[in-house]
């Protein structure tokens, strides 16, 4: 595969080519990229996103890879992955950059007796990528605590605060605009106590990896939950009161309710203890696994005349 002016202009960049995306998602699914550019340090990835954009190939950014479900014939364009992992910080002010794992993040927040983080003990991927879909769990979401996110909007590299960042229920302004990449963020947490705050993410972790363990082959939950307020009357008078958390409604519910436990498609499997994890159970494609997320969503909405929404993004 010949190399693109572009590319070969870029200076101290290695371009990689017909990598598996398989190896740099969580699902270990997915073909080839055509091209594949990676760097820890923000000048030069910048420049290389620069070079691709001004070029007109396809290109896409990728973080840690855990909500991706990537196409089996992989990506015809140019994979980017900053990998700045940078974290400091003191008197309850967290300087992070975008490529930092969260876990590191949340483990920082938890020996600097910062208390919010912990919660989101265990979830997998990259602070970026956790900025950009507002991830949380039990009470907290990351938009809690930014401050500003720094971010690179196609042309130059601007700040957003916490309000312009138009953060939702996994959602932010980052997800409208794909084209914006987080560089790094400022959180700022309240104080809490260390010990008690260990305590706490241990035990999260452990309900965590009960439900979701280390080596499954899964992005965890496959679709967002739904928010009361956003049904109908008609749908939320099926609901029981008890299955109401936080205002919202686990889509698992919804799930369970069509039949999606243990639900297969060749190596693709919906767990027979929880109808919203779906698992690569070994030689899974991502041919099957979009198969069954198109099933369940058909099911839900020919049951509850619902539309449910994938968590996960897809690629190719």
């Amino acid at each position: 595969m010949t190399l693109h002016p572009a590319l070969e202009a870029l200076q101290g960049v290695n371009v990689q080519r017909g990598v598996p995306l398989s190896q740099y998602t969580r699902f270990s699914i997915g073909g080839p990229a055509d091209f594949f550019i990676e760097s820890s340090e923000e000048s030069v990835f910048l420049q290389a996103l620069r070079n691709v954009r001004a070029s007109g190939l396809p290109y896409l950014v990728l973080g840690g890879g855990t909500n991706l479900i990537v196409a089996d014939e992989g990506y015809r364009g140019v994979i980017l992955r900053y990998t700045g992992a940078e974290l400091n910080g003191e008197g309850g002010v967290i300087h992070v950059a975008a490529g930092a794992v969260l876990q590191h993040l949340v483990d920082f927040s938890i020996a600097q007796a910062l208390e919010g983080l912990h919660t989101m003990t265990g979830i997998p991927g990259w602070v970026g990528a956790a900025i950009y879909g507002n991830a949380g769990a039990y009470g907290h979401s990351i938009s809690e605590f930014v401050d500003t996110v720094r971010f690179f909007d196609g042309e130059r590299i601007r700040c957003a605060n916490r309000t312009e960042c138009e953060f939702g229920y996994r959602e932010s302004i980052f997800k409208r605009h794909k084209d914006w990449i987080v560089l790094s963020a400022v959180l700022r947490l309240p104080a809490g106590d260390a010990v008690l705050l260990r305590h706490e993410a241990s035990r999260i972790l452990s309900t965590r990896n009960a439900k979701y363990p280390p080596t499954m082959k899964c992005a965890g939950s496959i679709f967002k939950n739904l928010l009361v307020r956003q049904l109908t009357a008609d749908v939320q008078s099926q609901v029981p009161a008890a299955v109401v958390r936080e205002g919202k409604v686990p889509s698992a519910w919804f799930l369970e309710q069509v039949g999606a436990k243990g639900m297969r498609r060749g190596g693709i499997v919906v767990a027979d203890y929880h109808a919203n994890l779906i698992y690569n159970e070994g030689g899974g494609t991502s041919t099957e696994l979009r198969a069954v997320i198109r099933e369940l969503k058909a099911r839900v909405k020919e049951h509850f005349g619902l539309e449910i929404e994938e968590e996960v993004q897809f690629v190719g």
